[in-house]
């Protein structure tokens, strides 16, 4: 493989890389899309303003937190409930800690 070929290539996987990350960055936005404001108002701005600053094990931490349902979610959030789960527990008090609800 010629030099150019070599960084032609690097360019290319340095694209894909960032197209991906776009892509998941828009699939994490849309899930944040909740059926309560009160949750759209916290996770929005998160994802927005420190989401790229998450380690990678926090990133699926917080994707995970995603998947819960709205009303644990907002339990957890107004600090009715505390979540037993320790890696979701430390996501859900670092937005908290972060948007100073």
């Amino acid at each position: 493989m010629s030099g150019n070929e070599a960084s032609s290539n690097t360019v290319t996987n340095n694209e894909n890389s960032t197209n991906l990350l776009k892509v998941n960055k828009a699939r994490i936005k849309w899930a944040c899309r909740r059926g309560m404001l009160e949750l759209d108002m916290l996770f929005t701005p998160f994802v927005d303003e420190a989401y790229d600053d998450l380690s990678t094990k926090d990133q699926f931490t917080f994707e995970r937190l995603l998947t819960r349902q709205d009303p644990e979610l907002f339990a957890w959030f107004m600090g009715h409930e505390i979540c037993e789960d320790t890696e979701l527990n430390a996501i859900v008090q670092f937005i908290l800690k972060r948007v100073k609800v």
